[in-house]
């Protein structure tokens, strides 16, 4: 069948999509109340009692209905959407779909990263330094957080609703059924909201999901970031050299992301997943304004690292670049079938699993270089609260998540054979240890 029937929920089906769909967005205003201009947590202490009373004061009908924000925000997103569509780049097929057809993307990420560089930095010398649109985005902070909220509700809405209709054809010759989600076909409307129908939404050429997971909520990530190293420069004069690292390296992973966007065209979230609220949030509001936390903390509480920390830090992340990159890279270069001397498994379905290189030491081995390099945005913040900890902690649950759900597809899908790499390779993440 083209679209079969979703059997296996995750989430535990319709419970888990309700909570979460409730609580995330809770979570992140959580993580604001405990790390803002008027209050941040200090050791263990959360001070339930201060939290809520900051959650009283700022969920005001003004955060709610913020004009100025929602204009910022819909500039915001549709002017990336734009520059996405005309900026020139070159075309990539994507992986194969159930009706054998591939997508067509533009590939622009590197063009399109000049670009906002270039004006950031005319921007920048145009107001010797000191940008207000940067300013806007610390100041606005938690309204343009619940604004991403609510686009996120509208978002996801609208392409739950556009799974129904179907597609017309090119040349005017009839209409074809649209592609599900193999996971989102449950018939339960609360749970394919959620989880997302579709698997791959589109305006024409323009890819919805693509464009939410590479840009307006990473680059968003950045300027959130750039804003911290703003306010701390202009009220002190200088800037602390774990804000300097964490925001510098939090930039370089970004970029990177969005210059080698034709990678993310096998991960997961592009090849399996639909794109309901759960991605929309997490690409738009979860994104830029809880990975962002280090940079506020340290904006408002300066660590200054010693050399040898600053070296210490410094090498677990470029241990994790290294890990993640290159062994990110072996893999493709194996898909294209540029490296056949590489020892692998043949499967039934013709494919190969590789069991050499860095994919002989853990099934996810870019998953390891991932919590390093999350790890080493965290420790610059020092020990005084565990508050800032929160991104490795929820990455490490992720990434988890992420391997029992590839480990049950790639069970289903290669039978025998995977049973037979399990073998070779047995460790799921750590070498050695998971």
């Amino acid at each position: 069948m083209l679209n079969p029937f979703t059997v296996h929920k995750d989430f535990f089906g319709f419970p888990g999509a309700l909570i979460l769909t409730f609580s995330l967005p809770l979570v992140v205003v959580f993580l604001y109340a405990a790390c803002n201009e008027r209050y941040v947590v200090e050791g263990c202490n959360l001070q339930i009692n201060t939290i809520r009373s900051l959650f009283a004061e700022q969920l005001t009908k003004e955060t709610f209905f913020n004009a100025k924000c929602w204009i910022a925000y819909l500039v915001w997103f549709f002017g990336l959407a734009l520059l996405d569509l005309i900026v020139p780049g070159y075309y990539k097929k994507g992986t194969t779909l159930r009706d054998g057809t591939h997508l067509t993307y533009l590939i622009n990420g590197k063009e399109l990263s000049l670009l906002l560089c270039g004006a950031l930095a005319a921007r920048a010398l145009y107001t010797r330094g000191n940008v207000p649109e940067l300013q806007f985005i610390y100041d606005n902070f938690l309204p343009l957080m619940v604004v991403s909220w609510e686009f996120s509700l509208i978002l996801s809405t609208f392409v739950y609703l556009c799974s129904y209709f179907p597609l017309r054809r090119p040349n005017g010759a009839g209409t074809y059924e649209r592609i599900l989600a193999e996971g989102g076909n449950s018939k339960n409307v609360v749970f394919d909201w959620f989880i997302g129908r579709e698997l791959n939404p589109r305006i024409g050429p323009w890819d919805i999901k693509l464009f939410c997971e590479l840009r307006p909520g990473m680059l968003l990530w950045l300027l959130i970031d750039l804003s911290c190293v703003q306010k701390q420069y202009l009220e002190t004069g200088t800037v602390a050299n774990s804000l300097l690292f964490v925001v510098a390296m939090q930039s370089f992973y970004i970029f990177d992301g969005v210059l080698n966007e034709e990678g993310v065209l096998s991960m997961m979230d592009i090849t399996t997943d639909g794109f309901g609220f759960m991605l929309a949030f997490g690409d738009l509001c979860w994104v830029p304004f809880t990975y962002s936390l280090q940079a506020r903390y340290l904006s408002l509480r300066p660590v200054h690292l010693s050399s040898a920390a600053f070296s210490g830090v410094v090498a677990i992340m470029a241990i994790g670049y290294y890990i993640f990159h290159s062994s990110n890279s072996q893999k493709s270069k194996f898909r294209q079938g540029l490296l056949p001397h590489m020892k692998s498994i043949k499967t039934e379905r013709g494919t190969s699993l590789l069991v050499e290189g860095w994919w002989g030491l853990s099934q996810h081995i870019n998953y390891f270089g991932d919590l390093l390099i999350a790890l080493s945005w965290c420790l610059p913040t020092g020990f005084g609260t565990p508050l800032t900890y929160f991104y490795v902690i929820y990455f490490a649950f992720l990434l988890l998540h992420r391997q029992k759900r590839d480990e049950h597809k790639c069970r289903t899908k290669y039978g025998k054979s995977w049973t037979e790499y399990e073998k070779l390779v047995p460790y799921k993440i750590v070498p050695y240890v998971y």
